[in-house]
């Protein structure tokens, strides 16, 4: 056992909306699981892959759409907290959850351990405008950007902007209700953004973001987690070789590389808003101006989070789990090298990377080791799961992105 969990408090995997196939849900589950925590999860149905695994002591089916009333949701959680008996640690893996958990931290307190973060900073940080407010307040490098309120603001800014630009929905929480995109969405013309903003109706619900050249730029991300003080008590940074769609989706492949200068700079920002609680950022390290630009806060446990473990066997969420319970979190190095591979995505991603010449430079040439999101040995059936859920509607699904990013646009569920 590399850390010593508390095994009377169990983890509770929360999750609102329908995305079954999550590897980082099923992550979590394994991670704590194998510790000899009991786990639990909040499912779509009772044959998506993290109700699969061999770790889970059971998967509460709850299918929500992540849009409904926030007191039918606490409502829901707190008879999942009932039905479990004892106090679980609560793990959020979408923006939804981790903002709803901030925000009725009182009504939840009493059946569920979580990190206590001023009510409405999660909301403010999931969001597109809220992060850049934030950035430009505390000097923080981010992509310039205009927040139009009309579609005259928008004519007025294609007017002067340099294309390509990067288009976004301004707030998490519509992206399933009323999407102005599908996801983040580069629109490589002026007349291009005049024709797609037709459809976003009289209050565009949109960021435009200055596009950072891919040649002349490098993803990088933070996962970390830092106590009530906003103090670390695990950090990791790693740098992504790929993501589905290209340059704008899920983590496909990555490794962990050092990176004190971004270590440094996450953790001061994290200090100066005074966040608790695990975080994934990414960022992109733009070459033109030297700087790290942050493009997107998950104020959550983030879907790749299994590839940062420090070499005391410590990743984010079993930080968490260790502090919330009262126990020690061991320190270590992370393990610099590591590789982290998506199986159904990465794929197409390298392909598709192939195609357009695209380079890590920081990306070490050889893996020191390598965590696979889908396939472990003592649990192969959430791998085995996915499969039989994946096949035909995402096959559909990577070749419709495909033809997106044919036509110029790529499409995240971010």
């Amino acid at each position: 056992m590399p850390v010593e969990a508390d095994r009377e408090v169990p983890g509770l995997i929360v999750k609102f909306g329908d995305y079954p196939l999550h590897h980082g849900g099923v992550g979590a589950i394994r991670s704590l699981g194998r510790l000899g925590v009991p786990m639990y999860a909040i499912t779509e149905d009772r044959h998506t892959p993290a109700a699969a695994s061999r770790y889970l002591t059971r998967a509460f089916v709850w299918p929500t759409t992540g849009a409904e009333d926030p007191g039918h949701l606490v409502d829901g959680l707190l008879r999942v907290g009932r039905r479990i008996g004892r106090p679980a640690v609560l793990i959020p893996t979408d923006e939804e959850a981790a903002v709803l958990i901030a925000e009725h931290q009182d009504e939840l307190a009493g059946s569920f351990l979580f990190p206590r973060v001023e009510p409405g900073l999660p909301r403010r940080l999931a969001s597109k405008q809220g992060l850049h407010e934030l950035c430009v307040e505390h000097g923080l490098a981010t992509p310039a950007a205009a927040f139009p309120q009309s579609y005259d603001d928008i004519a007025a800014f294609a007017g002067t902007a340099r294309f390509p630009v990067v288009a976004k929905n301004r707030e998490a929480f519509v992206r399933r209700t009323r999407p102005a995109v599908n996801g983040t969405t580069r629109i490589a013309t002026r007349a291009g953004l005049l024709e797609l903003a037709r459809d976003w109706g009289e209050r565009p619900g949109v960021i435009l973001q200055e596009y950072l050249p891919r040649e002349e730029a490098e993803d990088w991300i933070v996962h970390a987690c830092f106590d009530a003080d906003s103090a670390p008590l695990a950090l990791f940074t790693g740098v992504k070789v790929r993501s589905w769609p290209p340059h704008a989706g899920m983590t496909a492949n990555a490794y962990v590389v050092d990176n004190p200068e971004l270590a440094d700079l996450a953790a001061r920002f994290i200090k100066q808003i005074g966040f608790s609680g695990i975080i994934d950022l990414d960022l992109r390290f733009d070459r033109r101006d030297g700087q790290y630009k942050l493009l997107d806060f998950n104020p959550r446990m983030g879907a790749q989070f299994r590839l940062f473990e420090s070499e005391s066997g410590v990743d984010v969420v079993r930080a968490q789990h260790l502090h919330l319970t009262g126990r020690p979190v061991p320190e270590g190095e992370q393990r610099a090298g590591h590789r982290y591979v998506v199986e159904n995505i990465d794929l197409p991603a390298l392909l598709a990377y192939r195609r357009s010449g695209y380079t890590t430079p920081h990306a070490p040439a050889r893996a020191s080791g390598t965590e696979l999101a889908w396939f472990a040995g003592d649990d192969p059936l959430p791998f085995l799961t996915m499969l039989a859920r994946f096949v035909r509607p995402g096959a559909k699904h990577l070749y419709q992105l495909w033809r997106t990013n044919r036509r110029g646009g790529h499409t995240t569920a971010k």
